[in-house]
């Protein structure tokens, strides 16, 4: 059913597709330069905009080959909200950190 083994319906294993090499020599150079950007700007308040419109503020505390690690500023965590936390005037679990994808990221501002 869902965890079954994925046959090969192309048994000659000729590629369904294949990325335009030049666009792979895009990626990497757009991924060095994010790189570059957010390593400039480590530990600063920082708004992160995605493709999809989503928007983060926070510290950008870590970058990797793949992802960004932000730190939400307080109070732009998103999460499950606790009613007896809030009840007992206890605050959110604060050192939430948001991988971001680094190809899904639109902008990145400084605060």
């Amino acid at each position: 059913m869902y965890n079954q083994p994925v046959v090969n319906s192309n048994p000659s294993g000729e590629a369904v597709y294949q990325m335009d090499p030049a666009m792979v020599e895009k990626l990497h150079h757009m991924k060095q330069h994010i790189h570059g950007i957010c390593k400039e700007h480590m530990h600063r308040p920082v708004r992160v905009q995605t493709t999809h419109g989503t928007t983060f503020d926070g510290y950008i505390i870590h970058i990797d080959d793949v992802h960004l690690y932000l730190n939400p500023l307080p109070g732009h965590v998103r999460g499950f909200f606790n009613p007896l936390a809030a009840a007992q005037q206890q605050y959110a679990y604060n050192n939430v950190i948001l991988p971001l994808v680094l190809f899904n990221l639109l902008t990145i501002a400084l605060l």
